[in-house]
């Protein structure tokens, strides 16, 4: 992984669409957790799952639903939620949208 520490980077441009795909390249990776920045293009998605991890997600350009126990959320540039760890969720692109995922390790 590129060592990005001290350095200023570009959200919107550290990662960049491509068609029919989910692109994501990984800010910081440590033991607590990680920070990824994602781009969906319109009609990608992740199916729902859930993870061991409390997760935010903040919409940094586009917009997405996010259903977290099956109730369905709509975000767009500037918005964030925080999916739970353990409680299934899932992201679709309703258009073409760009996220930064901090996932953070919950307590036992």
């Amino acid at each position: 992984m590129e060592n990005l520490k001290s350095k200023i980077i570009n959200i919107g441009d550290f990662v960049e669409y491509q068609e029919g795909s989910i692109v994501s390249r990984e800010l910081v990776k440590k033991n607590a957790g990680n920070i990824t920045i994602f781009a969906f293009e319109k009609g990608e998605s992740l199916s729902t799952h859930s993870a061991p991890f409390d997760a935010i997600v903040q919409i940094i350009d586009g917009k997405a639903e996010i259903t977290i126990d099956n109730l369905k959320h709509y975000l767009k540039e500037g918005e964030l939620i925080i999916m739970p760890a353990n409680i299934p969720h899932g992201l679709l692109a309703i258009e073409r949208f760009k996220m930064i995922l901090t996932l953070i390790k919950s307590e036992k």
